[in-house]
């Protein structure tokens, strides 16, 4: 079918999408791929310029009719598709956008437009997700991390079991990978020759700033502190030093970072996380409880949180709140007002029982030893000068 007109474009998605069993993606992208310096076959990155969520379902449906053209098949039962682009690909995807070729805005086709200048054999891939199930390949791996890091998606809300097992540990060097076995087999010659790479970092994940561009008020002091896969909400500043953003965690609002944010771990707006603090993440001690920090909380230096907290919550420096933390009560009144659906009926509460809770103060006594749980009655608030 020769496509000359926007009818005629319209024409054929509705064909192709009329065919029996066809499923439109969630999500798809087209990935530059890096491949293991001796294993072509291992996939050790994934690169995508463009993200799709949600949206322009014809791109998607083009590509895939590309494939079944060469006679690829396309199991629409399964969770995801992932298929390695050939010229002819290409070739047949602009051939059906030609109504759309001159005008401007058509990010996919640009896309397209700029791979087939630059194109070589096993190096871009299409990768579509159908549904959000486990990944089973490094290419939906790395399309999910986009998926958080560029905040298409919220935190916590895309299934990444069998992350890990999927992804290869490599070198990095100047944030590109590198095979480990291609080091070894070759380090010798490297060494000898003074061709050793500078290795930056050793690690299944890349860095955030490898694939990201954050806003233009969002800071990020050192590279190494934030992983791919996290998400920072415009104005989030990371410190140098003990802070450390992981993957699938990160902030919702504008918030200051000098401390430890956990995978699965999200902090509200307007929070600061102090120096050396640290929250606990579902493999460090949280019994699988995700944790959440409410808005307008302070986690003091070196404070480590492993229940989630409400809004305008105070951790004092050095207090640890873990769940089986017992705590004395003080100023029930006062916090009941502002958690009305939490009964306080007790002197002492183990820190799993407060979670979620707004207004809290954690301190210890300093006289007594005591560890007091307490209405807290100083504001947070973040210097807008430097968010």
């Amino acid at each position: 079918m020769s496509i000359n007109t926007k009818e005629d474009f319209l024409l054929l998605i509705k064909q192709i999408e009329q065919k029996s069993g066809y499923r439109t993606p969630k999500a798809f992208g087209i990935a530059r791929l890096d491949r293991g310096q001796i294993n072509k076959n291992k996939i050790l990155q994934a690169s995508f310029a463009l993200i799709n969520y949600e949206q322009n379902f014809a791109s998607a449906t083009i590509m895939l009719e590309a494939f079944m053209q060469r006679g690829i098949e396309v199991d629409f039962n399964k969770s995801e598709f992932t298929q390695v682009l050939k010229l002819e690909d290409i070739d047949f995807a602009l051939s059906c956008f030609k109504p759309f070729l001159e005008e401007e805005g058509h990010k996919n086709i640009d896309l397209l437009k700029l791979i087939k200048e630059k194109f070589k054999d096993d190096e871009f891939a299409f990768v579509c997700l159908f549904e959000d199930k486990e990944p089973l390949s490094v290419e939906s791996v790395y399309l999910k991390l986009y998926l958080l890091s560029t905040k298409k998606v919220p935190l916590r809300s895309i299934n990444l079991n069998g992350a890990f097992g999927l992804l290869s540990n490599v070198a990095w060097s100047d944030d590109k990978p590198i095979e480990l076995d291609y080091l070894r087999e070759n380090e010798m010659r490297f060494k000898m020759t003074n061709q050793y790479p500078k290795i930056d970092f050793v690690d299944k994940f890349p860095r955030f700033l490898a694939h990201i561009i954050p806003e233009d008020n969002t800071r990020i002091l050192e590279s190494s502190k934030v992983r791919m896969g996290a998400s920072l909400a415009a104005g989030t500043t990371i410190m140098p030093g003990a802070s450390y953003v992981n993957f699938n965690a990160g902030t919702t609002g504008a918030c200051m970072v000098e401390g430890r944010i956990s995978s699965s771990v999200v902090v509200g707006e307007g929070s600061d996380i102090g120096g050396g603090a640290s929250i606990l993440g579902v493999l460090s001690g949280t019994s699988g409880n995700a944790i959440s920090i409410g808005k307008a909380c302070l986690l003091g230096a070196n404070s480590v949180t492993g229940v989630p907290l409400g809004d305008n919550c105070i951790v004092d420096a050095g207090i640890a709140v873990l769940e089986g933390t017992k705590f004395l009560l003080k100023d029930a009144q006062e916090l009941a007002k502002l958690n009305p659906n939490f009964t306080f009926d007790k002197e002492i509460y183990k820190g799993l029982e407060l979670q979620g809770l707004n207004g809290l103060h954690f301190r210890q006594d300093s006289t007594t030893g005591v560890m007091i749980v307490a209405l807290n009655k100083k504001a947070v608030k973040l210097n807008e000068a430097l968010h």
